[in-house]
């Protein structure tokens, strides 16, 4: 089975990208992906997330058994409109945890005012959280500050978006590794990163917390599921293997 944790769907084209849950489930069928996490492509509009979401909701109300979703927090928006998009992805449309992007949204992943305080609100709910991290925003997104949330709420699993690859303008992977070393809580999604700094990852923190991922459609899903293949397939026992390919990532879900 292969179960891929980084996607992205939105009902609108954005970025010349179309990425609806029809053309996500054809790019599955290609790669053979089974399932995918997947979360908001942002819009264009930071006032749309709101309608990306209901969206994904729909989507996977459509498809159970292919489609994972996952919230989106824009702290950007404000606390007030913060706090009632988290209630609505949490309560209403019964998503397991939500996703902060600290470049695309402008955000330090761990500020005190506009984030710590929702974070409070996600671990009390006893719902997860994934965090971008990144060298495209090295200061704002940077392992070392989910560390520190990963120490605050030790019981709150953390899925830690690229390996602090993202963007792949600089690479910050070994502060992502390390970072995972220290807090058992925090799973690494193996998704826009390189390849070399993605086999470190493994040989340093073994494969219990990485999970696949492709960034799709940023990346090609078929393109990633065939590095990923290249990588493990032949070098891991079947259980290791499965684990990145699926294992990881619903054990992180459940």
């Amino acid at each position: 089975m292969i179960f891929d944790a980084d996607t992205h769907i939105t009902p609108f084209c954005e970025y010349a990208v179309s990425s609806n849950a029809d053309k996500m489930l054809r790019i599955m069928d290609e790669a053979g992906v089974d399932k995918a996490l997947c979360w908001a492509h942002r819009p264009y509009s930071r006032n749309q997330l709101g309608e990306v979401l209901e969206y994904l909701y729909h989507a996977v109300k459509l498809h159970p058994d292919r489609l994972t979703g996952y919230g989106w927090i824009d702290p950007m928006l404000g606390m007030d409109a913060a706090k009632e998009m988290l209630k609505r992805c949490l309560e209403d449309y019964g998503f397991p945890g939500v996703k902060f992007n600290g470049c695309q949204n402008e955000h330090f992943c761990d500020d005190e005012e506009m984030v710590m305080p929702l974070l409070e609100e996600i671990s009390k709910a006893g719902a997860s959280v994934a965090f971008h991290t990144g060298g495209d925003a090295p200061d704002q997104t940077n392992p070392y500050r989910v560390g520190r949330i990963a120490k605050q709420y030790p019981n709150m699993k953390i899925l830690m978006v690229h390996i602090g690859c993202g963007g792949a303008s600089y690479d910050l992977s070994r502060a992502a590794i390390e970072t995972a070393r220290e807090h058992p809580n925090i799973y690494l999604v193996g998704s826009d990163i390189r390849t070399n700094s993605l086999l470190n990852a493994v040989e340093l923190l073994g494969t219990e917390r990485i999970c696949f991922g492709s960034d799709a459609p940023f990346e090609s899903m078929p393109v990633e599921v065939a590095r990923y293949k290249a990588m493990f397939q032949t070098k891991l026992g079947n259980n290791d293997y499965e684990s990145i390919m699926s294992g990881n990532i619903m054990r992180f879900l459940e």
